[in-house]
């Protein structure tokens, strides 16, 4: 699992200073990208060989509201990998009381930019591997 802290800015919310719904998606993100980087891989060398990972099932439940200001904590964990999927699981968490807002999950597949699946080149099928395998150990 690896950490990421962000803080609630005003455009994220509505006029009660309640984060809109759909940031968690974009939170999602960022704990799904520092993974990757933690890992070792990034997104610009898998772009620039043609590999890209769109999500194939995404899905939030919502527990209690973050708000302007709050500081959060992304919890990102890799649940299951293999050379075509990577399955990964979120908890937003509110910094100051250690309140759940959020827990959710993704699925991303490996393709082409044109949509064509593919299988993840070793080397990074690799990384991805051992980061899961060591997922115990990791957190920023």
């Amino acid at each position: 699992m690896i950490t990421v802290r962000e803080k609630v800015r005003f455009v994220e919310t509505d006029m009660m200073g309640v984060a809109h719904h759909s940031n968690h998606f974009r939170w999602f993100e960022m704990g799904r990208v520092e993974y990757l980087r933690q890992a070792g891989i990034s997104l610009i060398d898998l772009m620039n060989e043609g590999i890209v990972f769109p999500i194939t099932h995404v899905e939030c439940q919502y527990r209690a509201s973050a708000k302007f200001d709050d500081y959060i904590l992304i919890e990102t964990t890799l649940t299951e990998v293999s050379p075509v999927k990577m399955v990964f699981t979120y908890r937003i968490i509110r910094e100051i009381d250690g309140v759940l807002l959020a827990a959710g999950k993704t699925i991303n597949v490996f393709s082409t930019s044109q949509g064509k699946i593919v299988r993840l080149p070793g080397v990074y099928f690799n990384k991805l591997k051992m980061a899961f395998e060591n997922k115990e150990n990791q957190c920023i």
